[in-house]
């Protein structure tokens, strides 16, 4: 037989050569609207973001303008200010005290709140780190879910609004008073903090102002670091000064910058928390910290004080007075991971979702807050820590 007139006719080869044509300009096809309908659908989100990125840039503004926000482009430096010393002075007099005047604190200590309130009566007051975006109107809903994808308008929005966890007494006297707000790939809200990995940055940008009806609370950042969404970051619950000193060295361990600069047991905590871009578990903290009140224990009277005579005072021993008595310490405490809260906020990775106290001119003193311990262990993220909220993808 010859080879050559072996395989299919001509005919049948022509056949399946165009069959293959068209089938190879079909898968082409298909191809091209997956891949239209992909740029499409991208574009779409795109736009959407930006929208979303523009009204809420144009809201918040509208409420730094309710507020009447000071303009801190103005203040080139701090200024340190001399007290005023009264009577001439000599030789023995003693030098005149140096006040430090926050300039910043200063500016922000008038402001008023009543004009926000008329849109939202779950206004507390307003936080600001100068030099950066961070300068929005703090919330603080029933719990923390809302106002993950809700703005301080309570409009629907995947920028959301900066709000105190909702155990947390908005007088911001609890030991650890934590604060939520997402990151955002456009930078604002608290996607600044992320810049806290950097020594430089916490150098330039080292306080946190918040000002409520009682005035100004300055706090200086002593720690920034990626933590657990369900660690020791987030306790509110401390039923002693060791717990308290366990969770301060904790998280100034953690810490990837050197501050200097510690809390005690009798100072309060800022916990400002956000996503890190990847994924759930983990969160993006930055601590801060402002002087609490002295605490003084009352000295004891020693037995047997001698007496005029200089013979030991006779008598029977009548002890010391008491001394001034601890924390209410009653309230059990919830360890980490312990009764997790539902709504807790999340990361923003999906569509939707100073220190003494600087409270300045004439405002009451700050209690304590150690009566009001919090309950529980807040734990933003995951589906068993609390819900994942809506949102972007952030960076």
């Amino acid at each position: 037989m010859d080879e050559r007139n072996s395989g299919p006719p001509p005919e049948k080869r022509a056949a399946a050569w165009k069959e293959g044509k068209h089938l190879n300009r079909t898968i082409r096809l298909v191809l091209i609207v997956l891949l239209s309908l992909v740029f499409v659908g991208s574009g779409a989100m795109i736009l959407r973001q930006m929208t979303a990125y523009q009204e809420g840039e144009e809201l918040y503004n509208e409420a730094a303008e309710l507020v009447e926000l000071p303009d801190f482009s103005l203040l080139e430096q701090e200024e340190v200010l001399p007290a005023q010393s009264s009577g001439a002075e000599g030789p023995t007099s003693e030098k005149p005290q140096i006040v430090y005047v926050d300039p910043y604190a200063d500016l922000l200590k008038n402001m008023d709140f009543s004009a926000l309130r008329e849109v939202n009566s779950d206004v507390q007051g307003w936080i600001v780190i100068p030099g950066t975006a961070i300068s929005y109107p703090l919330l603080q809903g029933a719990d923390n879910d809302y106002y993950l994808n809700h703005t301080y308008k309570k409009t629907l929005s995947v920028v959301g609004a900066i709000f105190l966890d909702s155990r947390c007494g908005a007088g911001l006297t609890d030991f650890n008073t934590i604060i939520y707000g997402h990151r955002m790939n456009n930078g604002s809200m608290f996607a600044g903090l992320k810049h806290y990995k950097k020594q430089s940055y916490w150098q330039n940008h080292s306080k946190v102002y918040v000002t409520t009806d009682e005035g100004t609370f300055t706090y200086r950042i002593f720690s920034a670091y990626e933590g657990s969404a369900s660690g020791e970051s987030y306790r509110l619950s401390f039923s002693s000064d060791e717990k308290k000193q366990d969770f301060i060295d904790t998280v100034c361990a953690s810490s990837v910058i050197e501050t200097g600069t510690t809390p005690t047991v009798n100072d309060y905590v800022l916990t400002l928390s956000t996503c890190t871009g990847n994924g759930h578990a983990n969160r993006w903290i930055v601590h801060a910290m402002r002087e609490g009140p002295e605490v003084e224990e009352t000295p004891q009277d020693p037995v047997g004080q001698p007496d005029s005579g200089g013979a030991a005072a006779q008598g029977p021993d009548t002890g010391s007075p008491e001394v001034v008595s601890p924390p209410d310490a009653s309230r059990p405490e919830t360890e980490p991971g312990e009764n997790q809260p539902e709504n807790v906020p999340a990361s923003t990775d999906e569509p939707l979702p100073e220190g003494t106290s600087s409270s300045m001119g004439d405002m009451p003193e700050q209690e304590s807050g150690e009566g009001g311990e919090q309950g529980g262990t807040p734990a933003p993220g995951g589906s068993a820590s609390g819900p994942e909220s809506g949102g972007e993808a952030a960076e």
